[in-house]
This record gives structure tokens, C-alpha cells and sequence, in this order.
């Protein structure tokens, strides 16, 4: 467990890349301050100034992705070990098992830790195609060679460093079970590499999960395990790749995999890596093309969004088509951007579960969060038309002196950021009007008074001749005055959506689907929802966590049957567990089908709002009741 949480709190100071205070990572990690000094303490002393601390917190360094987090177990040898070497027996002995009385001599342990450990192994077999098999003290396993690939793929992707994904991470967690992992970076980029002088276009997002499949082939036919030739005939297409994979195998790995191992390892890479639009004209099942069109349509219609793009429907169905026989290979990979395209567009994650929800139910198959997430890509971009078209905001600039000089300025302003601004507006005098200016912006090559009508975020100092770093500056200015703007109109109406009675504290001790029972059935009481409402929103958490940020989850049904629109509210100082993250406030919101353009605007500026999740922390702690709730959380969207 220590380990584990090294391993998170790790994880969440480089993907967060900034300070972060030690209160924030306990209530992340559901320890105490204490714990995480000492935490920072073992992972510096495996590798010095891996990460900093200072008055801000702390933060990762450079060095934080060399830090191997196996190494830093205090329990190292012991169970977590065991239960490795366990696995390497049953898959790898020469006769096929291993023998309860031996194994327990060699690890100096009893014999019942090691039934005790099988046990453990026996649960890990769940879904697989593997099963125990016993002949007095050998217990050994049962099943196809695929299947024993796929359960060390499962167990690698298991072992896999908590909250920090990528190629580092897939490769220790690999090196621990026996995998050859020492090139999987550079086999990874010749891969991809590979295909693209092939002339395929690919997602290398997958690349990792392949690279593995890959090492684990060799390292089985190195053993004399190879998979046996298919009579199944092997496309042209097959056949380039399987002449890529060849290659990076023997040159890197040592080894020559026959026929069946290359026609396998090439469908997976057709499956994973290569972009189905560029692999041919594969005929899309007519069922999953089905099944893809009302799906759309549907959240089409929930949402309230157009997304009958022309080619929308045959991408998304020929990308499922891959993800359903991705199910059937139990071939899985973490996706680096599940996490932020979650947190960045909530309202496309959330079409994307909507989809995933009913894929699922038509096509029989479990969609995890990083399955999601690659329909949310094509989603986002069926509207990614729609975000482009954002007005522009207008723009004063004040610089007096030299008329050509301002002739200049406003020219390199429009060349530079006219995408973003109008420049309606040039002020020649050097002690103007400033609260006239009636512009979103005013672009000042001179100080500005220390008050200025607007609020000061909306001055931006700049050089008559415009630097790069001016144009940051009005870049982030204009990202400020589009924040403000978005969360004044949630400042402006949230008292409305907010009920009295709604509004919980100390719920830290709860389940996820505790809490929003709790909820719901303050809400049922208000007449805002019914139970099927509370079933929909406990269903749609199981489909994928609603926890959009570090410190806040949003559970809502699946579909817009409350009454009216409405939030219920739970607060706890001390973080509660939701899905994999621990948040401090629960939201949970009733949408109806009157109110659907409130979705968006509710559901994106309100996770936008806790982004921060010093936000959170701060509201937790001084949210006593709704008033002082909706008090501090007006604030906080003044500051921001």
C-alpha cells in the first residue's frame, strides 16, 4: 500500500507540473500531511531531488520519471512478490505447474502463505480464459497459450504504478514479471516508424500495449510456447506489418517469431495502432454501423447538439468496429488523455459515456474509461466547428506619441491575435478617458491608474512595438475576460438551482452510491426528481466515475426527467473516495428536458469552477451551510 501511494502521490505531482500543497495530496492520497512528508522523503532518497518542496508545497522535478517506484516498497520480497514469482511458475516451468511444498522452501515461507498466495492467483483468473488445476501438491493451469498471454498482459497492465501511466510505467511493471523490457521505447518509435513508411497513418497513443504484446510473444516463443499457424488467410495489409514486427523483433528482442505469432501480433497492431480510416476498405458490420448511427442520434438529441457530421457515423463505426475485437483480444492500453480531456471538456466525455452507455447495451461489450475517451476524440471532433466559433472580443489600444507608430502597433496586434480581437478602438492621448472605454479589452502602452473602471484583468500593458511576450500577455488577458464572463453567468443564476435542503456535510464515510442516494432523496423530497432518477444517475457512475477534477464529482442521470433544473450539494473536509480520485464536494445534478441549455452551461463552469483543488478545499472547509456555500463559491468565481 505504501508503495501504491508513493506511486500516486508521485503521479499527481507530474501530471499536475505546478506546486502542490501537502494538504491537497493527503486528502488525494487519504493520509496525513505527515505521511506525505515521508513519502517525499523515500522516493528523494531513491533518487535525489526527484521532488522539491517549499512554501507553496511540493513539486516534481525533472528527475521524478527516473524515480522505480518497485524499489521503494518497504514490503518488498514479501507477498506482492510471491505472487509474481507464482505466476512466472505456472506459466513458464517446464512441466507445467508448481508444486505447493517446493515453492513454499524456496521462498522460505509455509506452505499455507503459499496456498494462501494461489488463492490470491485463482481471483486474478476471473474473466480470463485460464482455470486452476490440481494434482495433489502441483497446481498448474489450464487453457490456450493466448489465453496465458493475455491474463500476463492483464497482470503487467494491473501491476502498472498507481496514477502514473506511460511507457516508464508499462516498462518496470513489465520488467518486474520477467518481460523483456529493456527496449521498449525504442521498439515502440521503430514501430511506429515502421508503419508510417509503410504508409499507414497511425494512433501511437496504443503503441505501448502492442510493444508489450510483442515482448511477451518473444519472450514465450523463447521458451517454446509459439502460437500455431491459422488457417485463416493473412490480407496484404496484415502481411506489411507482420514484416515490420519481424524485424523489430528479431533485431531487438533476438528472436524469430513464426507465422502465427506475426499474423496475430499484426492484427492487434490493425486494431490498436493503425487508423481504420487508412487501412483499406474493411467492410463495418451493418449491426455496429447500426448501433453507431442511434447511439449519435441519441446523444444528439439528449445534448442538444448537432452531430450529424457527413462522415461522423462510418469513422465512429469503423473505430468501434476495432474497439469491439480489441474486447474480444483483451487487448486494453491506458490512455495519457483520459484524465485531462475529461477534466478540459466534460460535456464531450460525457456524449462519450452517453454513446459508450448504449454501444454497450446493443453490442454486448464493457467500454472502460480509456475506450471512452477515443470516442470522445472522434465526438469532439464532429464539433470542433462549433468551439471554433467563438466571437471575438474587442479590444481599445492606448498608445500615444508618433502617429505611425500606433499605425504599426494596431497592425502587428490584428497580424498577431486577430483571430482573437477587434481593435475597434485607438487612443492617442496620453491621459484618456479610462472609464470610457466600453471594450472587453484596453491595450495600453502606458500605466494605467491603479483603479480602473472594467477591473484591472481587462488592461493589459503592452511595448509600442509589439514582443511576443505582449501578445502571451493579451492572449492569457482575453482567456481571463472568456473565464469571467463564463462563470459570471453561473455567479448570476446558481441561487435558483440550489436546494436548502440539499446540502450535506460529512458524508466522508459514505460510498459513491451512498452519497448520491443521500442526495437524490433530498431532492425526491423537494418533488425536483423521482427514484428512477436516482437508478439512472447510480447507473450512469457505474458506466464511468463522475469525478471530473481532483476534488469534484458531478453524478447525474442519464437522461433530463427532473422537474426542474437543480443541484444537491455534499461537502466533507476530508476527501471523499470516488472512483480513483478523492474530491471534496459532490454535485449531484437534475437536469430537465425544458432547461437543456443549461447542461452545458452548468456542467462545464462548474467543474471549470474546481479545477483548482485548493478551491475545493477552501469551500469544504468553510461551506458550513448553503449560504456560506454559495457565499464562498460566489467568491471564488469573482477571483477567478
Amino acid at each position: 500500500m505504501t508503495r501504491k501511494r508513493q506511486a500516486r502521490m508521485l503521479g499527481i505531482l507530474i501530471r499536475r507540473a505546478d506546486w502542490v500543497t501537502a494538504g491537497t495530496l493527503a486528502d488525494q492520497l487519504g493520509v496525513t500531511p505527515r505521511s506525505v512528508r515521508s513519502y517525499v522523503t523515500a522516493i528523494n532518497e531513491r533518487v535525489a531531488g526527484a521532488v522539491e518542496s517549499g512554501s507553496m508545497g511540493y513539486r516534481a522535478t525533472p528527475r521524478a520519471e527516473s524515480v522505480d517506484l518497485a524499489e521503494a516498497d518497504p514490503e518488498r520480497g514479501t507477498r506482492h512478490d510471491r505472487i509474481r514469482a507464482l505466476i512466472r511458475g505456472l506459466l513458464d516451468s517446464p512441466d507445467g505447474g508448481v508444486d505447493v511444498f517446493e515453492a513454499a522452501l524456496e521462498m522460505h515461507v509455509s506452505s499455507d502463505t503459499v496456498e494462501s498466495d494461489l488463492r490470491r492467483i485463482r481471483g486474478m483468473l476471473e474473466g480470463t480464459e485460464l482455470v486452476f488445476a490440481r494434482d495433489a501438491a502441483v497446481v498448474t493451469l489450464e487453457g490456450t497459450e493466448l489465453a496465458r498471454r493475455r491474463f500476463l498482459s492483464r497482470v503487467v497492465h494491473d501491476e502498472l504504478d498507481e496514477g502514473v501511466s506511460g511507457a516508464e510505467s508499462l516498462r518496470r511493471s513489465a520488467g518486474q514479471l520477467g518481460i523483456d523490457a529493456t527496449s521498449f521505447a525504442t521498439i515502440g518509435g521503430e514501430l511506429v516508424d515502421g508503419l508510417t513508411s509503410a504508409g499507414y497513418a497511425v494512433n501511437d497513443l496504443a503503441a505501448g500495449d502492442v510493444v508489450l504484446h510483442i515482448a511477451i510473444a518473444s519472450g514465450r516463443v523463447a521458451r517454446g510456447h509459439a502460437l500455431p499457424r491459422s488457417d485463416d488467410s493473412v490480407d496484404d495489409d496484415r502481411s506489411r506489418v507482420a514484416a515490420v514486427i519481424d524485424g523489430i523483433a528479431s533485431r531487438h528482442l533476438g528472436t524469430r517469431l513464426g507465422e502465427g505469432d506475426l499474423a496475430h501480433l499484426a492484427s492487434l497492431v490493425m486494431l490498436s495502432i493503425v487508423d481504420p480510416d487508412a487501412a483499406g476498405a474493411r467492410a463495418v458490420d451493418p449491426d455496429i454501423e447500426s448501433a453507431v448511427a442511434a447511439a449519435v442520434a441519441r446523444a444528439s438529441r439528449t445534448y442538444g447538439v448537432e452531430l450529424d457530421g457527413a462522415d461522423l457515423v462510418p469513422r465512429l463505426a469503423r473505430h468501434v468496429q476495432n474497439l469491439v475485437q480489441r474486447a474480444a483480444e483483451q487487448l486494453s492500453a491506458r490512455n495519457p488523455m483520459t484524465r485531462s480531456l475529461k477534466a478540459a471538456s466534460p460535456l464531450v466525455f460525457e456524449m462519450a459515456v452517453a454513446v459508450a452507455g448504449d454501444l454497450s447495451t446493443a453490442l454486448g461489450v464493457m467500454i472502460p474509461d480509456d475506450e471512452i475517451t477515443g470516442i470522445a476524440m472522434h465526438l469532439g471532433t464532429a464539433l470542433e466547428v462549433d468551439q471554433q466559433e467563438i466571437p471575438k472580443l474587442t479590444a481599445a489600444i492606448v498608445c500615444p506619441g508618433p502617429d505611425e507608430m500606433r499605425r504599426q502597433l494596431r497592425s502587428s496586434v490584428t497580424r498577431s491575435l486577430g483571430h482573437e480581437i477587434d481593435v475597434t478602438e485607438v487612443q492617442s492621448r496620453y491621459e484618456p478617458d479610462w472609464g470610457g472605454f466600453e471594450t472587453d479589452l484596453v491595450l495600453t502602452t502606458i500605466d494605467p491608474p491603479v483603479r480602473v473602471a472594467g477591473g484591472p484583468e481587462r488592461v493589459v500593458r503592452v511595448t509600442p512595438f509589439l514582443a511576443s511576450r505582449d501578445v502571451a500577455r493579451v492572449a492569457e488577458a482575453a482567456n481571463r475576460v472568456r473565464r469571467h464572463r463564463r462563470l459570471g453567468s453561473l455567479r448570476a443564476e446558481m441561487e435558483r438551482w440550489f436546494v436548502p435542503e440539499a446540502y450535506l456535510r460529512g458524508v466522508g464515510a459514505l460510498t459513491p452510491e451512498d452519497v448520491i442516494r443521500r442526495l437524490g432523496s433530498a431532492l425526491i423530497a423537494d418533488g425536483t426528481i423521482d427514484q428512477a432518477y436516482v437508478d439512472s444517475a447510480i447507473e450512469r457512475e457505474r458506466l464511468s466515475s463522475t469525478a471530473f477534477t481532483e476534488s469534484l464529482a458531478v453524478p447525474h442521470a442519464m437522461t433530463m426527467s427532473a422537474s426542474r433544473t437543480a443541484i444537491a450539494i455534499a461537502v466533507d473536509e476530508q476527501a471523499i473516495a470516488w472512483g480513483d480520485e478523492r474530491v471534496h464536494v459532490v454535485a449531484l445534478v437534475a437536469f430537465s428536458e425544458s432547461d437543456r441549455v443549461a447542461f452545458q452551461t452548468v456542467f462545464e463552469q462548474f467543474v471549470d469552477v474546481f479545477a483548482d483543488p485548493e478551491n475545493a478545499r477552501r469551500i469544504a472547509r468553510r461551506g458550513a451551510d448553503l449560504p456560506s456555500f454559495l457565499t464562498e463559491l460566489a467568491a471564488l468565481i469573482d477571483e477567478g
